[in-house]
């Protein structure tokens, strides 16, 4: 690849992440006062994913690019854990035209029952999608339930990687976690 490409590759990867930011900002998923996280963690700003995932247009602009980070990635499966992944896993699916996993937080025991929503059949490798990162605890909970299943999980695609911690707790268990956008790209960008 040629110092040329290089650049614009390196200037496509800015635009996009500009272009997310916007989109965040716009549908309202930035907000600043003292919030309490999933973690229990406090927070002076919190991103409300959930008003990205109902906004189409938003929503769009995720898939899309998580869909961009896991062209090279040799996947059979997008999948989801309930409930901030599952709108995004099932936007991505649909751009990718990938089958949707979708990971119940526990096993249902009514109807079908089970944990999953989808075909996980043994070694099938599986993306998982996730709106927000704090500390991973979400999703090293559907990395497990993915695994005991025999499915195979290397790859974590979060909205928001709130720089806490996630990224080592995923590490530990042999899992990359890729962001879209960092808590301090959104935040930079909100506060200037």
């Amino acid at each position: 690849m040629s110092v040329d490409e290089d650049k614009d590759k390196s200037k496509d990867k800015d635009n996009k992440k500009e272009e997310l930011i916007a989109a965040l900002k716009n549908c309202g998923a930035v907000k600043f006062g003292d919030f309490t996280l999933a973690s229990g963690k406090k927070s002076k700003y919190y991103i409300d994913i959930k008003k990205a995932s109902t906004d189409p247009v938003t929503l769009r602009i995720i898939a899309e690019q998580a869909a961009g980070k896991i062209r090279d990635i040799d996947l059979d499966i997008v999948g989801g854990v309930a409930l901030g992944g599952v709108p995004i896993a099932t936007a991505v699916s649909l751009e990718t035209g990938l089958p949707l996993l979708l990971v119940r937080k526990d096993v249902k025991d009514y109807g079908t029952g089970g944990r999953f929503v989808g075909d996980l059949t043994n070694g099938a490798r599986v993306v998982l999608m996730e709106d927000v990162t704090t500390s991973g605890g979400s999703v090293l909970d559907g990395i497990s339930a993915v695994r005991d299943a025999g499915g195979v999980v290397n790859t974590v695609i979060t909205v928001v990687d709130r720089e806490e911690n996630a990224r080592e707790r995923l590490d530990s268990v042999g899992v990359a976690l890729i962001p879209l956008v960092k808590a301090s790209d959104l935040v930079v960008q909100d506060q200037s």
